[in-house]
């Protein structure tokens, strides 16, 4: 199919795009980053903006830098960039990880981190990345700038709480501390495809080998990526033995609320899936914190 009909501008500077925005009425102006998920949309006429406009020409949105043990990451940045990133590759692997696991190599040398982040789709790895490592947004308007944390930014199916005149420009994520493993695992029908399911989990141990602080983040389930606090607090405290592993992979199965039901997998396929996924990726975090500690 063809997109519908709609205007097209490339403002210069991030000023010139809150202009924009502020000119058109709500859902009229759609934001083109990296265009891996807009335009397909457009092609299927599943939305139907006024006008689009172009954040290619905005050079000082695309950056990686380390700023006090936190990653801040441009929203105009590359994933072929995050990839190839010696920066990403020592201080925030699990970054790396899932972005290895987004689409092919041509997806990620034209989608953005920003774009993805935005476009907040439930089965995407960014969105769950984000809440597994407690990621900060920075987002722009002619009001001023606030930061969002991810916990807050992700509101249902592709919604985020990003405002009509908002643009979101930078992405910043703690490194990786010491004593902390993780694992990004998901299941695919093929590679590339997105995730009928996935999870995303980092693990703190103490000196005693304890869990002290735990992030367990399932994506490609329900209609967002979410956190699943009941398990993350059974694990607190706990001596992390292939017991409690088990145990906790079979809680994320029970505890799951309406997973997705689709022509790809049942909602008894998603919430198998989760557990299992889980427990995997526990087993890997925990081998990656205990040679860390």
């Amino acid at each position: 199919m063809k997109s519908p009909p709609f205007e097209y501008e490339a403002p210069e500077t991030l000023d010139e795009v809150i202009s924009l925005l502020q000119q058109y009425d709500e859902g009229d102006a759609k934001i083109l980053a990296g265009g891996q998920s807009l335009m397909p949309l457009l092609s299927m006429r599943m939305t139907r903006p006024v006008i689009l406009i172009d954040l290619a020409k905005l050079s000082d949105l695309d950056f990686i830098r380390e700023e006090s043990e936190l990653l801040a990451i441009g929203a105009m940045t590359r994933k072929r960039d995050v990839e190839e990133s010696g920066l990403v590759r020592r201080r925030q692997p699990m970054l790396l990880a899932a972005t290895q696991l987004v689409g092919h190599q041509q997806i990620r040398n034209r989608g953005t981190v920003g774009g993805s982040m935005a476009h907040a789709d439930p089965a995407a790895e960014y969105p769950a990345l984000a809440l597994a490592l407690g990621a900060e947004f920075r987002v722009v308007s002619a009001e001023g700038e606030r930061t969002i944390a991810a916990e807050d930014f992700f509101v249902s199916y592709l919604t985020t709480a990003l405002g009509d005149t908002e643009v979101l420009t930078e992405i910043r994520v703690p490194v990786l501390a010491e004593g902390v493993g993780w694992s990004f695992l998901e299941t695919a029908r093929r590679h590339g495809d997105f995730a009928l399911g996935g999870a995303a989990v980092t693990l703190e141990l103490g000196r005693g080998g304890d869990v002290t602080a735990s992030r367990i983040v399932l994506f490609g389930i329900g209609g967002t990526a979410v956190r699943v606090l009941e398990v993350e607090q059974m694990l607190q405290g706990e001596r992390p033995d292939e017991g409690l592993l088990q145990e906790a992979g079979n809680k994320v199965s029970e505890v799951i609320e309406e997973p997705l039901s689709d022509a790809h997998a049942s909602a008894d396929y998603r919430r198998n899936l989760a557990g299992v996924l889980t427990g995997r990726a526990l087993r890997e975090a925990l081998a990656r914190a205990s040679a860390r500690s």
